[in-house]
């Protein structure tokens, strides 16, 4: 494994950000670290890169303690913020020739500059680009050393479209490279599209964690739709199914029952004896978007942690 946190835990004062975090990152694999704000991801993500201590448990990145190792870690991990510091006169060629003097084989400045789009970019200073431009010249800075490690702190905040699709093909990339990629984001169809597995976590516990498929597939759908003529009597429908239908678009129908042969009979047979066809009937399938709902909504109901209180990400 290429990360490993074990029982984490990461205070402040008497507030818990971090409270027994448990996972593993791969090389090779993109991993995804979701959660709510103040659910401790950034906490997690700053111990990892070596500049957060933790109160209790264990962490290794490629073997070494992020903290007492983190000399060692620094020329085989990049990292990726949204607000970098960067100084606002220098230009992005510059910048990374600079860095590229830092480590003993890195990648080339030029083509890494083709890489995030940046090359008609290379001679403007950086205040003058764009924010979705400075987030592309950010990510280069992460790759310029070569690294085993990635760490991506929301890396398409802010980028346009075509920014996007290159930043995607270049975490694509760096997986089929053999590179261990965690990334912190709150862009769960990215996530969906990219991740091989995410972890969820919130009030500083992890609720869950797999692939986006298992995470869909852990639950069976939970409502039946149907298409059919626009403005049914919606409260007969529900008490004739025993369950509640409501109308979420023009002719276009939910109930709230998993779907079952008796629920789509009961359906069925109520829209015959009104006389009223049918035009589609499906069992819609999760998303991510609704696992992570759910999940959240349930840690937030059971009050499984004291929040952090932080605007931590």
């Amino acid at each position: 494994m290429s990360v490993i946190a074990e029982q984490l835990s990461i205070q402040y004062g008497q507030t818990v950000a971090v409270d027994q975090v448990s996972f593993e990152a791969q090389a090779g694999q993109i991993t995804v670290l979701l959660g709510p704000n103040g659910a401790g991801k950034t906490s997690t993500i700053e111990h990892l890169e070596g500049y957060r201590a933790a109160s209790s448990g264990s962490s290794s990145v490629l073997g070494l303690d992020p903290i007492t190792d983190h000399r060692k870690l620094t020329k085989q991990v990049g990292i990726m913020l949204q607000q970098g510091g960067i100084p606002t006169a220098i230009r992005p060629r510059e910048l990374l020739q600079q860095y590229a003097g830092f480590f003993p084989d890195s990648l080339d400045p030029e083509d890494l500059l083709a890489r995030v789009g940046l090359t008609d970019r290379s001679k403007t200073p950086y205040r003058r680009l764009s924010g979705g431009e400075q987030q592309r010249l950010s990510l280069a800075l992460a790759l310029i050393g070569k690294p085993k490690v990635v760490f991506l702190d929301e890396p398409t905040a802010g980028v346009d479209l075509e920014g996007r699709d290159l930043i995607r093909s270049l975490l694509l990339a760096l997986r089929q490279e053999g590179v261990c990629v965690l990334i912190t984001t709150h862009d769960l169809a990215e996530t969906e599209r990219l991740a091989d597995k995410v972890i969820i976590i919130d009030h500083g516990k992890v609720i869950a964690q797999g692939s986006p498929s298992e995470l869909m597939s852990a639950t069976s759908s939970d409502h039946l739709l149907f298409g059919a003529t626009p403005n049914l009597d919606c409260a007969a429908l529900s008490a004739a199914v025993g369950s509640q239908a409501s109308e979420t678009s023009h002719g276009e129908y939910r109930v709230e029952a998993p779907p079952s042969p008796a629920l789509v009979a009961a359906v069925t047979s109520w829209l015959a004896a009104q006389n009223i066809q049918l035009t589609d009937l499906r069992a819609e399938r999760q998303r991510l978007d609704d696992v992570f709902r759910r999940l959240t909504d349930s840690s937030d109901s059971t009050g499984s942690s004291d929040s952090t209180g932080s605007t931590d990400a």
